[in-house]
Parts: C-alpha cells; sequence; structure tokens
C-alpha cells in the first residue's frame, strides 16, 4: 500500500497543529515519525487514520484521492491506528471489545471470534485472555487488543502512538518483534509516533520530523541521536543536572502495608518517604506499584497494616480527606483518571481550586487560566478543551492543576510519551517541589528515568518488596536482575 498526505493543514482556533504537511509512506517499511510535544504530530495521524478532518489538502491512497468520514471508514480502505489512549470500554470484556463494530448481527458468534482471537493472539504472541474485563489489563495488554481487531480488520498501514509508554520491557520486545513481522515478512506498512530516539534508532528505516506544525525533513535511520535531536528542536537542549537537596523529616510511612485485588496481593511493605524526597518505584508492570500509590492517595484501602502522614494516622481516610491534607496523586490515563474531555482549560482550573464560591467568577478565573497556560508553557487558549491538547499539553495542564503547598505527591508515569525537553521541564517543576518540602513518590517504566531522578528506589516484584537501593549506588542493569527477582 502507498500512501501520501498533500498539504495537510488543521487548525484548532488559532493553534496551527498541521500547516501544509506533506508526506510519503510505502509497504514493508517501518517509518518514523518525530517532534517535540505539540509538533503536530497525533493531529496527522488522527487526519490519516479518519479520527478527525483536515481543514485543508488530501489522502492519496494507492495513487487515489479519499476521504475518510471515521475510523472505522478508514480502516475499510486498510489504514488504522493504536492510539496511546486505547479506545475500549473499560467495563466489558476483551471479546465483547473484540466484536465491537466487527460484527453486526443481532446474535453475536462469539465461539468463532474466540478461536480467530486467539488465532490472531498466538501468531504474535500477544497474552491476552478474551474473557478478561478491560480494567484488569496493563496497559500494553489493552494496546495488543487494539492492534489484533485493527489486523482482523484488515489493516495494512498501521499507525502507532507512542505504543511503549507505560508498558513493561517484556511486552516492548514482543511488541517490536511483531511489528518487524508485519513490516518485513508480512509486507504492511508501520509508522512509529514516539519521542524515543532508541527506538526509532532500533526498528525505523526512515523517520520524518516535524516542529511546530510543519514538517522539517526525513531522514534515513539509524542515523546520529544529535541529529534528529537538532531536527526536531533546532538546537540541542542543555540537559538539566539533577541537584542534590538536603531531606527532612519522614513524610509518609508505610508499616505491614498489605493491599488485596482479585489478581495481586501487595504484601507487607514497609518504607519512609522523607520531606524533599524523590522515592522511585521500579517493577514490570502490573508488580504493585500503582496498587501502592493508589493506597496512599486513599483510592484503595489496604487489607491490612497503617498509613501516616507526618505522623499522623490515615489508613482510613479519604481521597478527599488526603487531598485537604497535602496528598495529590497523578494518574498515568490524562482523560482517563486525570482530565475530563470536552471542559476548558478554564473548567478544569476552576474545578481544582481548593475553595469554591457558590458562583463562579468567571473573569477571574481566565485570568488565572491565562498565567497558568503562560506559566507551564501549555500550547493551548482558555477554552481549549482537553480532549483537544496534545498528550505532553495535557500532562502540562495536570500539572497546573496541582495546588501549593504538598507535603506529599504521588506520580504514576510522570513523564509518559513527553520529549527530552518536555521531561526535563517536568523534572525542573518536582525539583522546586522538592526545595518546598514536599516529598515525592513515583513510578516509571523507565528504568533510566527511575535511577536518574531518584533518591532511594524501591524494587516490587509480583506484589513483593524486594529492596530499597541507594539510586547513586545502582544501575539499570542490576535494577533489572532485581525486578526479574535475582539477587
Amino acid at each position: 500500500m502507498q500512501v501520501e498526505l498533500q498539504d495537510i493543514h488543521k487548525f484548532f482556533g488559532p493553534v496551527k497543529a498541521n500547516a501544509g504537511i506533506s508526506l510519503q509512506f510505502e509497504g514493508s517499511k517501518v517509518y518514523g515519525l518525530l517532534g517535540e510535544n505539540g509538533a503536530g504530530k497525533s493531529t496527522l495521524m488522527k487526519i490519516l487514520s479518519g479520527y478527525q478532518p483536515a481543514d485543508r489538502g488530501q489522502i492519496i491512497l494507492d495513487s487515489k484521492p479519499t476521504y475518510f468520514v471515521s475510523p472505522a471508514n478508514a480502516l475499510t480502505q486498510g489504514i488504522g491506528m493504536v492510539y496511546q489512549d486505547p479506545l475500549d470500554i473499560p467495563p466489558l470484556r476483551v471479546i465483547d471489545n473484540y466484536l465491537l463494530a466487527k460484527d453486526k448481527k443481532l446474535i453475536l458468534n462469539y465461539q468463532a471470534a474466540k478461536k480467530e482471537m486467539k488465532d490472531l493472539l498466538s501468531k504474535y504472541n500477544f497474552d491476552v485472555d478474551p474473557d478478561y474485563l478491560i480494567e484488569s489489563l496493563s496497559l500494553g495488554q489493552r494496546q495488543q487488543l487494539e492492534l489484533v481487531r485493527l489486523l482482523s480488520g484488515g489493516a495494512e498501514l498501521l499507525i502507532l502512538d507512542e505504543p511503549t509508554t507505560g508498558i513493561s520491557a517484556e511486552q516492548k520486545e514482543v511488541l517490536f518483534d511483531s511489528i518487524r513481522r508485519l513490516a518485513y515478512d508480512e509486507g504492511k506498512t508501520v509508522i512509529l509516533v514516539s519521542h524515543k530516539l532508541d527506538e526509532v534508532q532500533e526498528l525505523c528505516d526512515y523517520a520524518y520530523v516535524l516542529r511546530q506544525g510543519k514538517l522539517v525533513g526525513g531522514i534515513k535511520v539509524p542515523c546520529p541521536n544529535e541529529r534528529l535531536v537538532e531536527m526536531m528542536f533546532g538546537q540541542i537542549p542543555v540537559r538539566e543536572v539533577r541537584p542534590d537537596h538536603e531531606l527532612g523529616k519522614t513524610v509518609l510511612e508505610l508499616k505491614n502495608l498489605s493491599i488485596e485485588t482479585p489478581r495481586l496481593t501487595v504484601q507487607n511493605i514497609n518504607l519512609e518517604v522523607k520531606s524533599g524526597e524523590v522515592f522511585g518505584l521500579a517493577g514490570l508492570e502490573g508488580s504493585g506499584q500503582k496498587l501502592l500509590l493508589q493506597a496512599c492517595a486513599g483510592l484503595l484501602r489496604p487489607s491490612q497494616g497503617n498509613l501516616l502522614l507526618q505522623d499522623e494516622e490515615i489508613t482510613n481516610w479519604s481521597y478527599h480527606h488526603r487531598q485537604q491534607a497535602g496528598v495529590a496523586y497523578l494518574a498515568a490515563g490524562r482523560l482517563e483518571e486525570g482530565l475530563v474531555a470536552g471542559l476548558s482549560i478554564t473548567e478544569h482550573i476552576v474545578l481544582a481550586q481548593p475553595k469554591h464560591d457558590f458562583l463562579v467568577d468567571w473573569r477571574a478565573a481566565r485570568d488565572i487560566t491565562t498565567e497558568r497556560i503562560k506559566t507551564y508553557q501549555i500550547v493551548g487558549r482558555p477554552d481549549s478543551t482537553a480532549d483537544q491538547l496534545s498528550g505532553g499539553n495535557q500532562q502540562r495542564l495536570l500539572f497546573s492543576l496541582l495546588n501549593s503547598p504538598l507535603k506529599l505527591l504521588l506520580l504514576e508515569h510522570p513523564t509518559r510519551g513527553l520529549d527530552i525537553r518536555s521531561t526535563d521541564w517536568i523534572w525542573g517543576l518536582l525539583n522546586e517541589r522538592r526545595k518546598d518540602g514536599t516529598a515525592i513518590l513515583f513510578m516509571s517504566a523507565d528504568l533510566d528515568e527511575v535511577i536518574e531522578r531518584s533518591d532511594r528506589i524501591a524494587v516490587l516484584s509480583g506484589g513483593v518488596m524486594s529492596r530499597i537501593v541507594n539510586a547513586k549506588e545502582t544501575t539499570v542493569d542490576e535494577l533489572g536482575h532485581l525486578i526479574g527477582g535475582q539477587a
């Protein structure tokens, strides 16, 4: 399949997401699409996949102009996209989601669908049980479901938007193997939208680079990373050196904490996080890091043990009670758990205020929003809705909603899907929080980030905390062995 984008323009009010972009894609190749957050990558791919229309320009499919009215319509013509936030329905089972828009009969043939799905899962070494609920799956498993849905629908061009963000190393390896098989053995076209240059170098044959809504150029890969960085940002950004910081008294203490869920039990966690400390949680996805953060936030109730905030017992406190006491939690699911699609930036700012009057002063709220947009460098306007923002700008919006001061900040993949410059900028904000005495407990699938940003690291495996290590005295290799259960 040959696909060409010609002079694509897309505007969101005065914001030019895409400004005259022209690209070509051929079969049996893996393409990288690079650019800093807000460069227009996801917008362009949503146009190609039928999720949204272009304001100007056209799509040429095998030398014929075409127009997509929906993702389902695009899939009938061989184009499918795995979005950064999977488009599934969590309360339903995997097999129900698989059949959505696939089988339109009144009585569904579940037996045939399960066989077809299991064959596809087995073919690409994916590990998903058709009878599980979506809400019980990891992000990586949900992506695997999305991929087999597209393949069963006849996709010949596959777009993967930041597919390795928040998934385990094992799932990443399986995904990479499937991408190579799809491109080189089956002749499909794969477009990898990513900010991770090492992954682009490893997987792709060619890379296109966008900057501020425009095409900077294309380059064969592998190539020097510095060249890609310079194309993305116009210069090579100066990396921020992590500042040393003197730690204060204990803010969070967990005593023999256990959390029981149908799929995993987190057992007997004992740790302390001090004022001004950054404490990392490392482990394979589903090892208990998220459950631990949710228990600290008050979203899950422990089955046993105690939580103390500055020596005060908070084990049975609600999420809102902990918020009022200075605890904040940022989940990885931006639109699923952190933001509300359809609400504007201004409305989010109003909702996040610690105190509310009976009537909202919208003029004052817009002034505050304008200042937050400037301070947090959000590419958007006060009336821009959360779902109109790029993933990176949604993350910036989440951070702009945090109140000050905070005693404890709980973070789930805080730089998920962010480019190098945005990642450094976020950690610059967090280091300012450290100076103010905030204790930070975070999880990340990026072991380099865990080591580089943490003071101490707790390693979890199968719900058990195997060890707490000093970040300055460990390596990615050692952490990898600990996560795998090896001494």
